[in-house]
């Protein structure tokens, strides 16, 4: 009998078990606490959850649904045997049954709140696990391998994202040189919005607007203009253009680039020397990113950062690198695999095949101006892709 998606990522699971060797994986939310659980067990998202619910994947044998009376149907869609609980105590009791003899397995915890985008279980459920005499594991590798791993299709999205980004990068320091030739009113938010007609012209979407920052502004790394607040882009003014979106379509992932410019026909030496630093630092990590996949090495994100940070250190600007070297990417902008990051956290989980994230080093010169050259890598047993060609080797005169 063919088995169906659920079924399919079940063993799927139980597999990556084994291979951790690992007795299960326990799944747990309550009111959507942990919305990997949802994408990771091919559940509907959506759904009106009120009650805790557990759902227990052993490396081998059949899961266990744990559910409460008013909501018992709502693990409906995943095989194994459904245990329905009114009362505390039986749902305690249920889940120690489940568990069984398991003595090792993993949750959504991250010791220490090292990687908190994988902490999404409190506290006290982990302590009502650990008091079944069963240790508690991260599950951040185990997320890593199912939700951040892009499908031959989700790579193709991601091609046609950065095509279509770098275009439209383009496309808005153009719009801004015609503006200022034109002596028309040309604004930070003129762009965004110019922007993002540019995405629904080319079938994207994007959780949020993209950045465009002038001068000063751009040394707020993540300052965003509205239509209440805005500066004027004029003759003179340094333009920093941060921009992320995907296709509209389903398991779509994003690109994320970003560029800057100068509104003259000469960019100043002050940020071309800016710009010549961040651009070694983030080629220094993508040199390090070739060498181990071509000697067939594993590393780790937070080697990565330093060595991409350590460009920036020798140059003096340490303090004024204020944000770690970048993110996975996936469905979501910031994805759910390992992040570039060394600085905000200790990311020490290894760079898995068939997965995509950001090199943005930047330095940030408060009431002067950020830079930061942001591109998207994805890595594979044997290939070390850039998306969205030509990589940014210097500051655009966007009016030259």
């Amino acid at each position: 009998m063919e088995m169906n998606l659920q079924q399919q990522r079940i063993a799927a699971i139980q597999e990556a078990l084994q291979l951790a060797k690992l007795d299960g994986w326990l799944f747990y939310d309550f009111r959507h606490s942990d919305p990997l659980a949802y994408r990771i067990l091919k559940l509907d998202p959506h759904t009106h959850t009120t009650r805790r619910w557990f759902y227990f994947v052993p490396a081998n044998g059949e899961p266990t649904k744990i559910v409460h009376r008013i909501e018992d149907d709502k693990l409906d869609a995943l095989p194994g045997t459904k245990q329905i609980y009114l009362k505390w105590q039986v749902q305690h009791d249920f889940l120690r049954t489940a568990l069984g003899k398991a003595r090792r397995i993993a949750m959504q915890y991250s010791p220490l709140n090292a990687i908190p985008y994988i902490s999404r279980v409190d506290a006290g459920t982990i302590e009502l696990v650990r008091s079944f005499d069963v240790e508690v594991v991260t599950s951040a590798d185990l997320v890593q391998h199912f939700e951040a791993v892009w499908s031959p299709e989700q790579k193709a999205t991601h091609l046609t994202a950065a095509e279509n980004v770098h275009r439209i990068i383009h496309e808005a320091f153009a719009e801004i040189a015609r503006s200022i030739r034109a002596s028309e009113e040309v604004t930070e938010y003129s762009i965004q919005q110019f922007m993002m007609q540019r995405f629904a012209d080319a079938g994207m979407i994007c959780d949020a607007p993209p950045i465009v920052a002038v001068n000063a502004n751009s040394a707020n790394a993540h300052y965003s203009p509205n239509s209440q607040r805005f500066s004027p882009i004029q003759q003179g003014d340094f333009v920093l253009l941060d921009v992320w979106a995907k296709l509209n379509q389903t398991h779509s992932v994003y690109a994320d680039l970003s560029w800057t410019g100068f509104v003259g026909e000469t960019v100043p030496e002050a940020h071309t020397r800016i710009f010549d630093i961040v651009a070694a630092a983030r080629d220094a990590a993508v040199d390090f990113i070739r060498q181990k996949v071509s000697a067939g090495e594993s590393f780790r994100g937070a080697e990565v950062d330093d060595v991409s940070r350590a460009v920036i250190i020798q140059a003096g600007y340490e303090d004024q690198f204020t944000n770690r070297t970048g993110h996975s990417i996936g469905e979501e902008v910031h994805g759910n695999g390992a992040n570039i990051d060394n600085l905000e956290t200790p990311d020490t989980r290894f760079v898995v095949p068939n997965t995509c994230f950001s090199i943005e080093p930047g330095i940030y010169l408060k009431g002067q101006f950020g830079l930061r050259s942001e591109i998207d890598v994805f890595v594979s047993e044997n290939e070390v892709l850039i998306a969205g060609q030509p990589i940014q080797t210097h500051i655009i005169p966007i009016l030259a």
